[in-house]
């Protein structure tokens, strides 16, 4: 009963009762049981048969184009989730952007939690690609959240010169960014700033809105370097991430400024803990206290964020599924980074690098972005420590450049512990 109610309010003709009668009087209804089973909307009504349709994927290289055969274009294109969503919006993404100069990307996106089961047969395939071989009809994804089984978490700050964690979290019953409405967009923004405002402590802060902030505000977000600005990435822009900007958007950090929250870009949150320096165990530490404090409060209030026990967290990218999280650290490394054998150390050790600026940059001189290429089928504990032993890996492979002495490519790890 639970389920079907949930699905009924979250669709795109009704989200709009949520923003005039407030979640209260409904969150009963919204609360879905984890292990429901999603079945596929209203068909899709075509003039033209599927293989008119289908779109020219001759010259693209992503994930989707890999698995996106005319036969499963054509048993899936008919179809919707509850919300309306369907799997050409799901594919735009990867339809308008052929390539990524430094990374195969995904190609698609999900629109709401059930866009992951009513078009399977496309998304389990490229999941298994991106999560190196994580079968999501198979295998079970572990959680773990506590940061006290951390080993060696504090980074020679010769060569690291910041640490951050963070995840992304959507909340159950609302459609995710690429096909939100607004309405369903600003009820995310009130459920979460309400959550917010009960963190205490050395998490309690304050909520600014992309819309009613001051300049003095804007210019000290832009300083600290908290300020997201509107998309420019096409990998967004085309998925529908843009749309409204910057209507019910925001940004959260608590008063020391380590622990943030990203209301409605990329997802319905993003969660960051960071600190300038090494210690890589206290920001995780700090990560797995917050997040933990801001879902008790949004389940008062009686919402809670979609999970499930294949694919863990749900997020709008299937990049991003399980844990979500990505842990890194800004570092330096001059001489590794000139080495042959720098890209087979950071695959062995499942890392991967990127420039200090984002996934569309490339590195500046020999600082580099480096962390956790993996998300889903290990947990958030499993992950991070895979990160500091990798990145006190690099460490000592550069003290050992520095000092004429030869280095080794490690045996490569394996995803699945």
């Amino acid at each position: 009963m639970a389920s079907s109610f949930a699905r009924i309010l979250s669709s795109k003709r009704n989200v709009g009762i949520l923003s005039l009668v407030g979640a209260g009087s409904l969150t009963v209804g919204l609360l879905l049981n984890r292990e429901q089973h999603v079945s596929a909307g209203a068909q899709v009504r075509r003039v033209y048969p599927p293989s008119a349709e289908y779109p020219d994927l001759r010259k693209h290289n992503n994930c989707m184009a890999s698995h996106l055969t005319p036969a499963v274009y054509a048993k899936l294109c008919d179809k919707a989730t509850p919300n309306g969503y369907t799997l050409d919006e799901a594919i735009q993404t990867g339809v308008d952007n052929p390539g990524h100069p430094f990374i195969k990307t995904v190609g698609m996106v999900a629109g709401d939690e059930e866009t992951y089961e009513v078009f399977a047969d496309l998304f389990d395939p490229v999941i298994m690609e991106r999560h190196n071989g994580y079968d999501p009809r198979k295998m079970k994804h572990p959680t773990d959240l506590d940061a006290s089984k951390i080993r060696s978490g504090l980074f020679d700050e010769k060569y690291v010169l910041s640490s951050r964690v963070r995840t992304g979290r959507s909340i159950r019953g609302l459609s995710l960014p690429p096909a939100c409405t607004r309405a369903e967009r600003r009820e995310v923004e009130r459920v979460v700033i309400n959550a917010l405002g009960g963190l205490q402590g050395d998490l309690a802060g304050k909520y600014y809105s992309l819309t009613q902030m001051t300049e003095e505000e804007q210019q000290q977000l832009i300083d600290d370097h908290f300020l997201f600005d509107k998309p420019v990435s096409p990998l967004l822009t085309c998925a529908g991430m843009a749309r409204d900007w910057p209507d019910a958007r925001g940004i959260w950090h608590n008063n020391e400024k380590t622990f943030l929250v990203w209301v409605n870009e990329e997802d319905h949150t993003r969660v960051i803990s960071m600190e300038k320096g090494g210690n890589m165990k206290r920001v995780f530490e700090r990560f797995c206290r917050g997040l933990q404090e801001v879902e008790r409060l949004i389940q008062e209030k009686g919402w809670e964020f979609m999970w499930n026990e294949r694919l863990g967290y749900i997020l709008t990218c299937p990049s991003n599924l399980g844990t979500g999280l990505r842990a890194g650290v800004h570092i330096t490394l001059p001489r590794l980074s000139k080495d042959p054998r720098f890209p087979k150390i950071l695959d062995n050790l499942r890392l991967q690098k990127r420039g200090t600026g984002g996934v569309d940059t490339a590195a500046v001189g020999s600082t580099f972005d480096i962390s956790n290429l993996d998300r889903l089928g290990q947990s958030e504990v499993q992950l991070v420590q895979t990160v500091i032993d990798g990145v006190n890996y690099l460490i000592e492979c550069e003290k050992r450049l520095e000092k004429g002495q030869d280095i080794k490519i490690p045996a490569a790890i394996s995803q699945f512990k």
